[in-house]
């Protein structure tokens, strides 16, 4: 530390960080005395853990904390810019610290960036008691993390700031300022959106306002063009790419139109790829509506090819259209169900013959040995229909598809319905 150091400016961010947990703001559900880690530090009894929340939520300040409450020595450290050598280096010291009586608290930020050999290399020093792990991520650890080291920590997830909690910041950075923020109440409102839950990104945002000229008060547009975005938080290759999919999909399956339309909008705003949404719509048109509504597969398919010939954003109106269809559509897993049934029985019954009569016999040898013998050309049949078996012989009948009391599904219902009629009449006259 020089002379000048104390003088520098701090961030807001950084001068406003909780120098208590109590002033930790939006993580009651975890530390309130009768929650998980106010239990911990009311009995001064840590364990390893594994902080899972999204940016700006407060993991390193809550960490950092923890280890002042219980008199550990804080050992911070990001999986970013760290490597073996570094740990190494904390182990040693951590040794050192035990033997004369007192614990390390090790804080890793980003700990799934470490990979699988590091990540195993903390296991024997979280065994012996060395050092106790808090490892902050946020990546879901049931993906990032080794199963051996999630067996030894806690997994607890933190909230992203919901109103109330980025309210208390807002009014906590004005009386460090002391002065109030130059914004009128939706404009404040829209503060809070822009943050998107990030308490560190809302204090920056507030920073920039705190340094335009006094006493200018900005409405929404006005703030608009004054201050950037936040991005929406979006990683195409991880969690929250399936997140809003799975949402996209139940959202349709449920008939949620409404909520459909405002996922599959959360997902074209953060840049997923709309060719990846279109390919989730046709399988979705198969899956969860097939026969009910013929046509879903026909506007999924019609929607891919029209936003391969438009291009975004032109295209992405298409996709929009076909999620209207599809969730409004009657819904039947029918075709999926019948579908899995069959490819099961398929798998269990190996290779047997289909029945001979269904065979054609191109030749004398398969003539003689009964391919077609005995077979019924249904177009013959006053119905169009002979009612002849095409299961194998060692085979019973089987019925796979089983159309619900839907949509098309129910006309295709009534036809089954009167084919099996027919087909236990004549097996009645055959007997």
């Amino acid at each position: 530390m020089t002379l000048f150091s104390s003088q520098a400016p701090r961030p807001l961010a950084d001068l406003l960080r909780p120098k208590l947990l109590g002033e930790v703001v939006g993580q009651d559900h975890l530390l309130a005395p009768d929650a998980p880690l106010g239990r911990m530090v009311a009995a001064r009894r840590l364990v390893s853990m594994v902080l899972w929340g999204p940016p700006g939520c407060g993991k390193t300040t809550i960490a950092r904390l923890l280890a002042e409450t219980v008199e550990m020595a804080f050992a911070p450290l990001s999986a970013v810019f760290s490597g073996v050598a570094d740990l190494r280096k904390v182990f040693e010291a951590a040794r050192a610290r035990r033997a004369d009586g007192r614990g390390t608290l090790l804080f890793i930020d980003e700990i799934h960036r470490f990979n699988r050999s590091q990540q195993d290399g903390f296991l024997p020093y979280v065994e012996d008691g060395t050092v106790t792990l808090i490892g902050a991520t946020t990546e879901n650890p049931s993906f990032e993390l080794n199963a051996a080291l999630l067996s030894r920590a806690q997994v607890f997830v933190l909230n992203r700031l919901d109103e109330a909690a980025l309210e208390k910041l807002l009014v906590r950075a004005e009386a460090e300022s002391r002065r109030a923020l130059p914004l009128d109440v939706d404009a404040r409102g829209a503060v809070k959106a822009m943050a998107d839950g990030d308490g560190r990104f809302l204090l920056n945002l507030c920073e920039e306002l705190f340094a335009l000229a006094p006493g200018d008060v900005l409405d929404t547009n006005r703030l608009a063009s004054t201050i950037q975005r936040r991005a929406p938080l979006y990683d195409k290759a991880q969690e929250g790419h399936y997140n809003l999919i799975s949402a996209l999909h139940k959202s349709l399956r449920a008939s949620d139109t409404d909520a459909a339309l405002y996922w599959l909008s959360r997902m074209l705003v953060a840049g997923e790829d709309p060719r990846y949404i279109a390919r989730r719509l046709v399988r979705f048109a198969s899956e969860d509506i097939g026969l009910a509504d013929p046509e879903a597969l026909v506007q999924a398919l019609t929607a891919w090819e029209v936003y391969e010939r438009l291009g975004s954003p032109e295209g992405e109106l298409a996709l929009a259209q076909c999620v209207i269809h599809l969730g409004t559509a009657p819904k039947s897993n029918a075709t999926y169900v019948a579908y899995k049934e069959a490819m099961k029985m398929a798998r269990a019954s190996g290779s047997v013959m289909p029945p001979k009569h269904i065979l054609n016999a191109p030749t004398r040898l398969m003539k003689d040995i009964g391919y077609s013998a005995g077979y019924a050309y249904d177009h013959d049949s006053p119905e169009g229909f002979s009612g002849q078996n095409c299961f194998p012989d060692q085979m019973s009948r089987q019925t796979f598809y089983r159309p619900v009391e839907r949509g098309f599904e129910r006309e295709i219902r009534k036809r089954l319905e009167y084919w099996e009629k027919l087909r236990s009449r004549r097996g009645a006259q055959a007997e």
